[in-house]
């Protein structure tokens, strides 16, 4: 992807009973989730934005679990990105 660029994840709901708690970023420098929420029927909706001006890369990590389960939400979802910048003119 781009600098600047925002992509829309859309994660379907699940067919377990678990359900999406959390979407994170390993590098948030790159590739920020700035959006998230999870709709009555269980669909999960984020908003991820890439960094304005450099490239990097960032793991994007979807949990989930169930609601009456003790015990943190474990990585069910993962999605590898990569920001590239724009070729600079000399």
């Amino acid at each position: 992807m781009r600098p600047g660029t925002v992509v829309s994840l859309v994660l379907r709901p699940r067919t377990d009973d678990k359900r999406w708690t959390a979407v994170r970023s390993s590098a948030p420098a790159s590739v920020l989730v700035s959006g998230w929420r999870v709709d009555a029927d269980g669909t999960a909706h984020a908003s991820l934005r890439s960094a304005g001006a450099r490239g990097g890369s960032a793991r994007i990590t979807a949990l989930a679990k169930a609601p009456d389960v003790a015990g943190a939400a474990r990585v069910t979802f993962a999605l590898d990105m990569s920001v590239i910048p724009y070729a600079r003119e000399r």
